[in-house]
């Protein structure tokens, strides 16, 4: 299969518990339900290309138990080329530790596993699917030697690659800024990679600026409510999100990303595909969970 997406990230088996509030620190709250759901920020953006009209392969890693095999199966019935995701002996598959309250915020602990041994060398292996795709995605929820690696082979190849840079504490390294196409931060991350608070379309527009000038070919700062900001060397645009009663925000950033990429490839231009997406985002917000609240092409209107 030659896929015209290849997204190198994490596999995470997510552990929902619901509650009315989050609890503080060393506290003990009533929950009100626990599901699991396959999740990780790579396997969520795969399914989202996915189901969006895109065709994916995953490149990533799960462990030998039988949250990996689910995690697997779950992106093959999905239609993601699942041939270079690994199962590595002896370790547990990613889990994520995901308590979400009744205002629909979330607080999330994460545990590696196999995701923490995606090497340079795993990810090599399989460049041919690099070769072939038109759009490689990483994300910050494996090595950062594996990110780099990545965005500089897909950089010399001449792919467009995209870097959501989630989970961000700090600064990127210098050195990755001109291996990447689209930067695509939400407001915390922005500030984070920019040092610049973003609050606002203003502030937003000033973090997106100081990436650009740190070498990012361009940037989308994602606002939740407040929508979207593309920041290029030509200006800014701002996208309205659309209105929406939200009931879990998991994964509504990479489903935004998965459908910005499956736009692309399914030839929008550009602001159309960041239009798309955010409606697949503003659909997904409204149900439960990471990959069962990513939308199907069908579902979104013309």
């Amino acid at each position: 299969m030659s896929a015209k997406v290849v997204v190198v990230g994490s596999l995470n088996m997510d552990l929902v518990a619901r509650a009315q509030r989050l609890p503080r620190a060393g506290e003990t709250l009533p929950g009100d339900s626990f599901f699991t759901v396959p999740g990780g920020k790579g396997a969520n953006q795969a399914v989202a290309v996915a189901r969006l009209g895109g065709s994916v392969a995953m490149i990533g890693n799960v462990g030998d138990d039988a949250y990996g095999q689910q995690l697997r199966q779950a992106l093959h019935v999905e239609g993601v080329d699942c041939g270079a995701i690994e199962t590595c002996p002896g370790v547990s598959s990613g889990v994520a530790l995901i308590t979400v309250d009744a205002s629909s915020q979330n607080c999330i602990v994460i545990i590696a596993g196999g995701n923490g041994l995606l090497t340079p060398q795993s990810v090599q292996r399989f460049d041919a699917l690099l070769q072939a795709a038109e759009i490689i995605i990483c994300q910050l929820e494996v090595p950062a030697e594996t990110v780099a690696w990545t965005l500089a082979r897909g950089h010399e190849l001449g792919k467009q690659v995209i870097l959501n840079p989630a989970p961000a504490t700090g600064p990127l390294p210098a050195d990755w800024f001109a291996h990447i196409d689209y930067l695509t931060p939400n407001e915390s991350e922005a500030e984070a990679l920019s040092g610049v608070a973003v609050t606002d379309q203003d502030s937003a527009r000033r973090a997106g600026e100081r990436l650009l000038q740190l070498g990012a070919g361009k940037v989308i700062i994602t606002l939740g409510a407040q929508g979207a900001l593309l920041v290029t060397a030509q200006g800014h645009r701002h996208f309205p999100a659309p209105v929406v009663q939200p009931l879990d925000t998991t994964a509504a950033g990479d489903t935004f990303i998965g459908g910005f990429a499956a736009g692309l490839v399914r030839g929008l231009e550009e602001g159309e595909a960041i239009a798309f997406g955010q409606r697949a985002a503003a659909l997904s917000v409204t149900r439960a969970g990471a990959q069962p609240s990513i939308p199907y092409l069908a579902e979104l209107a013309p």
